[in-house]
Parts: C-alpha cells; structure tokens; sequence
C-alpha cells in the first residue's frame, strides 16, 4: 500500500511528529486541527471563534489532499467544555450542508494543545480516486 504526506504551506505547519493528512486508498486522515493562526496563536473570541478557524484550517488541508469539508465522511470533535456543545454546534453547522453531515463524535477532553477550546480531525474521501 503507498500512501501521500499532504503538506501546504498555507495551513497551520504541522510540529515535527506527524503531517498535516494523509492519503491513503483515496482516503484522506487529517491530523487535529485547532483554532489558531499559521504562527501557533489562538484565535480570540472563544469556541465559536476557534471552531470557525479550526474548521477554516481543516479546510485548506483538505483542499490541499485533493478533497474538501463536503467529503468528510466521519469527524472527532474534542472541546474542553461541554457547556459549550451548542454555540460549538451553531458554527459547525454553517460548514456542512444539512443534508450531508458527516458522521460525528464529541468528546470532552482535559486540555488541548495551546490551551484550544476546541479540536477537530476527520477521515474524508478524495472525490475520482
């Protein structure tokens, strides 16, 4: 089995012990994503605000692997408070199309990298391949 390392210079750089995605059997694994700028700085505004940059990043990986958000076919969602759940869900909402949502888990977590409220990753489908 070969598999692609996906890297773009236009999302958050990846740290030295994983890549940005993987692709695999036309199948694209992307690795967490969080809501901060390409320089390690989160996004002020709270979970709302890092979900949407988040989701923001996850994209252009995405995008990079050949695939896009419409293609995710499962997505782990990790935040910090489950207080937060709905105003994470009401930006959440805005990336997919209601009527192709892909699967999805939430969990509560300790703490996440940088001190994120929220982290997403996701398995998605290179649309041809």
């Amino acid at each position: 089995m070969s598999k692609k390392i996906v890297f773009t210079k236009d999302a958050v750089p990846p740290m030295p012990v994983f890549s940005q995605a993987t692709i695999a059997k036309g199948i694209v694994y992307c690795s967490g994503n969080i809501g901060c700028t390409n320089e390690f700085v989160l996004v002020e505004g709270g979970v709302k605000a890092q979900t949407r940059r988040a989701l923001e990043n996850l994209s252009i990986v995405l995008q990079a692997a050949g695939s896009g958000l419409e293609h995710i076919v499962k997505a782990n969602i990790y935040l910090t408070d489950m207080d937060e759940f709905a105003a994470m869900n009401e930006v959440y909402s805005e990336f997919f199309d209601k009527d192709n949502m892909p699967a999805r888990t939430c969990v509560a977590v300790a703490a996440l990298p940088l001190g994120a409220r929220f982290e997403v990753e996701c398995t998605a489908v290179v649309p041809d391949a």
